[in-house]
């Protein structure tokens, strides 16, 4: 299969999906390295159809790629109708986007205040994710698209890698307010 009808294949199962749900967005092929993602700025739904081949080959539970596709345009419609929520955030995710810059890894991970920030910016992520998965479990549950076992074992594998990141910042974070702190004399 070429390239360009890989990509084809994958938009007409994106495109589908928003028909049946009633949801239209643009959608745009893109080669981010990100299976799929909502971009509520622009509003639209980025995928790159190599990374979302990838993605559902790292499942150990072998679904079709269709059903995969499926699953995270359901996720992905669902972050569309939380934008407000996602709009709101928009002035802290700068703020903490530029305390990310401003400041080398290293140094983030050594100032209790900068990584709290980091932390509540995995909060955050986790919390958009989660209603996310909640909205796109209504729209499945009305529509039957997926099985719903598939389903969730897709949002179980989805939500791990947010998961997992904030569970290794949060200890981080534990190691550094539990140091003690030398006074000077």
């Amino acid at each position: 299969m070429t390239t360009l009808h890989k990509e084809k294949e994958l938009y007409d199962v994106i495109n589908s999906v928003m028909q049946t749900v009633g949801i239209t967005v643009a959608i745009k092929q893109d080669h981010s390295g990100i299976n799929m993602s909502y971009n509520f700025i622009g509003d639209y739904i980025g995928f790159d159809a190599n990374r979302l081949i990838e993605a559902r080959n790292e499942l150990m539970l072998q679904l079709p790629l269709e059903v995969y596709v499926k699953t995270i345009t359901l996720h992905e419609l669902g972050h569309a109708i939380d934008r407000e929520a996602l709009q709101a955030s928009l002035p802290r995710t700068i703020e903490i986007f530029k305390m990310k810059k401003q400041h080398a890894k290293k140094e983030i991970y050594r100032n209790e205040r900068l990584l709290s920030m980091i932390i509540e910016e995995h909060e955050m992520n986790i919390q958009f994710e989660e209603t996310a998965w909640d909205n796109a479990r209504t729209l499945n549950n009305a529509l039957q698209l997926i099985d719903k076992n598939d389903f969730d074992y897709i949002k179980q594998h989805s939500l791990a890698t947010y998961n997992h990141l904030y569970e290794q910042d949060l200890l981080a974070y534990h190691n550094l307010v539990s140091q003690p702190v030398l006074q000077l004399a």
